[in-house]
Parts: structure tokens; C-alpha cells; sequence
């Protein structure tokens, strides 16, 4: 059981049969001494995010949710296509909003983590970093010193990133998945 007083960002809950992950929290204290807790959370099956609000008396089910190894294989409308790392023939689908942000990051043949919750994948787990081969880069301005200004490169999965303007066409560069930032140039 989860108590009023564990309840913070990234701690996961059962609320209304259905596995959800705290993204905001903040204590609010009313008369007499009295607190709340206003929190948004994410609903890890179909990543659609509320705003509740608990109070100490409160407590909740912890879900029960294992990972296991799968491979991106493809995205068609609105579907994205996994299988199991080690089981190629099992495959499963989810949908653009279960997936969510994480799609910017997501190329064939990429190795995720899958969260399991009562025998069903329910979503997805990104590494923290990953490295993204830049496709298109515009050219620095000569004279401009290698660590002044950014400019926004396009990378292998069509997401466009802010990079220093010392990144070109071809470079390989680490991208920090949660925030969506360059963090350094690996090639």
C-alpha cells in the first residue's frame, strides 16, 4: 500500500482499477492545519493525464508492473508496432497516446523496455540517453566561435532538436529522452 505521505513525483498508484504515474505534486495547506495534496497523474494505459486531488487519510494500491525487453519495429496511422525482444513472432501494438512524447525519440529496430500490468503491455520505457544520427544540419557562420549559439538540426526520427552550431549533417549526438535536449556530440 502506498500511504498519503509517499505520494510524490514519479511514484505509480492503482486509482480506479487503472496504473497511474504522479508527473506534478504539491501540498496545499487549508484551515486548521489541515493539507491536501494537488497532483497530476498519468494514466500509464492510455497516457491521458488528470489533476486529483488526496487527502491524508488517504491510501493506495501499489500496481503490480514488470518490464520486459521489446524492439520497435514500425508505425503505421496511429498504431506503433513492438515485438518481444527474445519472441520476435509476439507482437503487440499501442496507440500515439499511449505512447506519447516518447514517439520523437522511437527508430526501427530500437531496444525499449515494456511495462506489463495484469498480462497485458500497457506502455513503454525509453532509456534516459540515447544517441540519434543528425540527418540535416544548416551550416555554422564562419567566424562563430564552436561553443556560441544553437541552431535546430533534424534527426533520424524527424524530430527537430536545438544542437550547438558546431553539429553537422552526419553526426552522431546524445539526446536526453525525459527533457528532450542535446546533451553531447558522440561522432
Amino acid at each position: 500500500m502506498v500511504s498519503y505521505s509517499e505520494l510524490k513525483k514519479g511514484v505509480r498508484i492503482v486509482l480506479e482499477n487503472d496504473p497511474y504515474e504522479i508527473i506534478e505534486s504539491s501540498s496545499m495547506f487549508k484551515a486548521r492545519g489541515h493539507s491536501v495534496l494537488q497532483t497530476k497523474l498519468r494514466n500509464l494505459k492510455t497516457g491521458r493525464i488528470i489533476s486529483k486531488t488526496f487527502h491524508p487519510s488517504d491510501s493506495f494500491e501499489e500496481p503490480e508492473i514488470s518490464r520486459i525487453g521489446a524492439k520497435f519495429l514500425y508505425s503505421h496511422k496511429e498504431k506503433y508496432v513492438f515485438s518481444e525482444h527474445d519472441n520476435p513472432s509476439k507482437r503487440f501494438d499501442l496507440k500515439t497516446e499511449q505512447v506519447g512524447d516518447k514517439k520523437e525519440f522511437l527508430k526501427e529496430n530500437q531496444i525499449v523496455e515494456a511495462l506489463v500490468f495484469k498480462d497485458k503491455v500497457i506502455n513503454i520505457s525509453l532509456p534516459i540517453k540515447i544517441n540519434l544520427k543528425v540527418t540535416q544540419a544548416p551550416p555554422s557562420v564562419k567566424g562563430e566561435r564552436a561553443q556560441s549559439g544553437t541552431k535546430t538540426v533534424i534527426l533520424e526520427t524527424g524530430t527537430k532538436l536545438n544542437a550547438p552550431s558546431f553539429i553537422e549533417t552526419g553526426d552522431i549526438i546524445e539526446v536526453n529522452t525525459e527533457s528532450g535536449e542535446y546533451v553531447r556530440r558522440i561522432e
